[in-house]
């Protein structure tokens, strides 16, 4: 069964909960909650990196993460918090308030994860945030995704990591075609390292659940609310799980630890 990595988004602008939690104590409040709901990890994230999303500098981000990590650690001790980032030096100063793994979406920052004894998430992504989702394109996106993470999961033993994971990218420069061949293909990712999958509420969960309600009402609905999309995300999760991932990091964990529960059966 895979263990259930809960969100924490210290912004004003993520796709789907942005703003909610912008402040320490909100921030500390849910993620505390997410822990009561089941999440084995938290994932603490100060900048978005939703499409279209704009950078922020350092020193923004690092003042939203640090306080909410340290928070998280002084309340639950034995919390497992993983940093959301980019960026070196915010990853190190998530580290030193209590970060244990870096969830690393620029896939580069394993020498850090390494200087820290910190387990290290490798992310594909295709191209910066801005302008990712302009034109995605692939000979054979799950070969070159998997090309691409065999490569940085060489980089992360040799800079000394021990603990590493691969995330192909869902959402991340792709397609919902690219999306659904590399969810239709995780067993290629779970046989090279372990495994985190993340497609709570993406765009492509919404554009299939707006395909499931043309079949059932009729017409072509546009894509569904965020905060509409649990269903699609569930299934995800479950696939992932029947397929062997390590890890599912999503908005919604209660209903996600229940729905990979079932499975595990």
């Amino acid at each position: 069964m895979p263990r259930v990595m809960g969100i924490v988004n210290v912004t004003p602008d993520s796709f789907s909960d942005g703003g909610r939690f912008g402040t320490t104590d909100a921030a500390v409040a849910h993620a505390l909650a997410l822990l009561d709901e089941g999440a084995a990890v938290v994932d603490v994230g100060g900048e978005s990196t939703r499409p279209g999303a704009t950078p922020v500098d350092v020193s923004t981000e690092r003042d939203r993460v640090v306080p909410v990590i340290e928070g998280i650690v002084a309340a639950r001790p034995d919390t497992i918090v993983s940093i959301d980032t980019t960026k070196a030096e915010v990853a190190e100063a998530a580290l030193v308030a209590g970060a244990t793994i870096v969830n690393d979406v620029s896939a580069s920052l394993e020498s850090v994860a390494a200087a820290h004894g910190a387990g290290w998430i490798a992310m594909h992504a295709g191209g910066p945030s801005a302008t990712m989702q302009n034109d995605p394109t692939y000979d054979d996106v799950v070969e070159e995704v998997h090309a691409f993470l065999v490569d940085a999961v060489a980089r992360g033993q040799a800079a000394g990591v021990e603990q590493i994971w691969v995330d192909p990218g869902v959402g991340f420069g792709k397609t919902l075609e690219h999306n659904l061949d590399l969810v239709a293909n995780l067993d290629r990712f779970t046989a090279l390292a372990p495994v985190l999958l993340g497609v709570s509420r993406k765009r492509s969960i919404g554009d299939l659940h707006a395909a499931s309600d043309a079949t059932v009402h009729g017409g072509v609905p546009e894509p569904v609310p965020t905060d509409d999309r649990l269903e699609g995300s569930l299934a995800m999760a479950a696939w992932g799980g029947f397929l062997g991932v390590d890890m599912v990091r999503v908005h919604d964990v209660r209903a996600t630890v229940h729905a990979v529960g079932v499975i595990a059966r």
